[in-house]
């Protein structure tokens, strides 16, 4: 049987192949992914929205100057330009009302109790337990809060009498005075209703449920929470956040997150209050840890709307991704699922068109039982699939790999007394992720094999399509056996090389790297020697004698 000549073939397989190649990489560049989210996608989000200056200023606009100083030191740590703008507005404001500097600004309910505008000059943002802790503020606070109205007020006042606590000293007894600051000092964030409504119900139904029981242990956890907040956070502050804090769960993470890193303070307060919710930026560092705040940190230099996309979504920033989102920016943030879905049918399209061009290299007579056009069609179409499968995996870099361990968790530790490790205990060993350098390997061995499976397919070709008897081509074909084996030589090369690679420290110790130019290197030979040169074979063989029959 002869076949098309290879100078016809060519232009069109090239064309399909280009074509292809462009598709993909269109799809690549669409600013979308199924499990982390790109910084391009994260400035589309933060174009044109508030700066973490440009909130702070706006918050010494409504005197709330300590939520504003945690913004400052924020700004500060992302390089915000208009920082410097942000500290002097903070301090022109010190300089007119420098009392109201240590309570983080003027609130109508203290200012009878400690005369907020009158009081001593603190210079600095002073932690509002300091102020509770006195005996002379206590009282005043106790007489203040026993005329409230409020049964939640009442309820948590009641609070005062009970002796069945759990790590504080009870209130009435000598040395309870922290306990007592801090039932003060949640009741007046009841009364002047600085508590999500969600967290506000909670707090009255735990504290009504403790004076029933006379038992303080199921408030106690938010107390002790409170206790850490209040001693990094002074009065404006801690309201600002309690505001965005839906439940006891949420103020007990970020009181764990305030102890564990509290560097990061700034940044996690700014966020929650981009955001609007302590509950995301709290849920957000538990389970990604130290990468997690790096990854808030980026949306703060980028705007309000960068934080609130991350936040939303809940996934890791994929820093591999582009930085530019181009014109499909706005259309990514209006419909995602729509984009992700196109981003995978470009994958699916581009490898079909390129494996297309490359039937055209070796035109097959059609399979028993189909028509003409359809074998090629169906062969290309099921390994576009596992292509644009491929495709998926390497460009989704959380899709398979487990996210560390993250800093941040809360763990119990128990003590023991003596470490015994099992004789049947296996130690397993935590799984290396792959790096840069092992994804460019794979890349490059399988970029490789691919062509050497061109360089095979045009050899296949150009023998084919010779005018010689079939006999002759068949020997010619037998002749190119060490070619059609190159897939294995390249391949066996290319692990040694990996491994030696590994040793010297060039790259990052990992197998996958290595044997996954073996294993490209059998699937490339299998499809040279099973797809292609055994049904030309089969051929060349039937018509040899065929031509034997007619000549004898």
């Amino acid at each position: 049987m002869s076949l098309t000549p290879l100078s016809r073939i060519l232009p069109a397989a090239i064309g399909l192949a280009v074509a292809g190649v462009v598709v993909g990489i269109a799809a690549w560049m669409l600013p979308v992914n199924l499990r982390s989210v790109s910084p391009a996608l994260l400035k589309t989000a933060g174009a044109g929205t508030p700066t973490v200056a440009a909130l702070g200023r706006d918050l010494v606009d409504l005197e709330r100057i300590g939520p504003a100083s945690q913004l400052l030191a924020a700004a500060k740590t992302v390089n915000d330009p208009r920082a410097p703008a942000l500290e002097r507005a903070i301090e022109a404001f010190a300089v007119r009302q420098p009392a109201l500097i240590a309570w983080g600004g003027w609130d109508a309910a203290l200012d009878p109790l400690f005369n907020l505008r009158s009081g001593p000059a603190q210079g600095a943002s002073t932690p509002v337990l300091t102020f509770f802790l006195p005996a002379a503020a206590r009282e005043k606070l106790r007489d203040y809060l026993r005329s409230s109205a409020s049964l939640g007020v009442q309820a948590i006042m009641g609070l005062r009498e009970l002796t069945a606590t759990g790590r504080f000293v009870p209130a009435t007894r000598p040395g309870g005075q922290p306990l007592e600051a801090l039932l003060l000092l949640t009741a007046l964030l009841y009364q002047g209703e600085h508590l999500a409504p969600s967290l506000q119900r909670e707090v009255r139904g735990l504290a009504e449920a403790a004076v029933l029981r006379k038992d303080l242990s199921e408030l106690e956890p938010f107390l002790l929470d409170l206790l850490s907040l209040g001693r990094r956070l002074d009065w404006t502050q801690l309201s600002e956040l309690l505001r965005r804090t839906e439940d006891t769960k949420t103020a007990g993470a970020f009181a764990h997150l305030a102890r564990v890193a509290p560097a990061q303070l700034p940044i996690m307060y700014a966020a929650a209050l981009f955001s609007d919710s302590a509950d995301k930026v709290a849920s957000y560092l538990i389970r990604y840890g130290k990468a997690g705040a790096e990854d808030l940190q980026l949306t703060l230099t980028l705007g309000q709307g960068a934080v609130r996309l991350l936040l939303a979504r809940q996934v890791p920033v994929n820093r591999a991704g582009g930085k530019t989102a181009g014109a499909g920016g706005d259309f990514t943030l209006a419909h995602p699922q729509v984009t992700l879905g196109l981003k995978y049918l470009g994958f699916l399209v581009g490898a079909y068109l390129v494996l297309r061009g490359l039937n055209r290299l070796v035109g097959r007579a059609p399979a028993e039982g189909l028509p003409p056009a359809a074998l090629p069609q169906v062969r290309a179409g099921v390994l576009a699939l596992f292509c644009a499968a491929l495709l998926v995996i390497g460009t989704e870099p959380f899709l398979l790999k487990a996210a560390p361990a993250s800093e941040y968790q809360l763990r119990l530790t128990l003590p023991v007394l003596v470490a015994v490790t099992p004789a049947n205990e296996v130690t397993s060993q935590p799984t290396l992720p792959m790096d840069s350098s092992t994804l460019l390997s794979i890349g490059l061995f399988a970029s490789l094999q691919v062509a050497m499976y061109v360089f095979c397919l045009v050899k296949i070709r150009e023998i084919a399509g010779q005018n010689l008897p079939p006999l002759t081509r068949l020997k010619l074909l037998e002749n190119e056996e060490n070619l059609f084996d190159g897939g294995l030589y390249l391949g066996i090369g290319g692990t040694a090389t990996a491994l030696v690679l590994q040793v010297l420290g060039v790259i990052e110790p990992n197998l996958l790297a290595a044997y996954s130019s073996n294993l490209f290197g059998i699937v490339c030979v299998a499809l040279v020697k099973i797809r292609h040169v055994r049904p030309i074979k089969r051929e060349l063989i039937v018509a040899s004698q065929a031509d034997a029959n007619v000549s004898s």
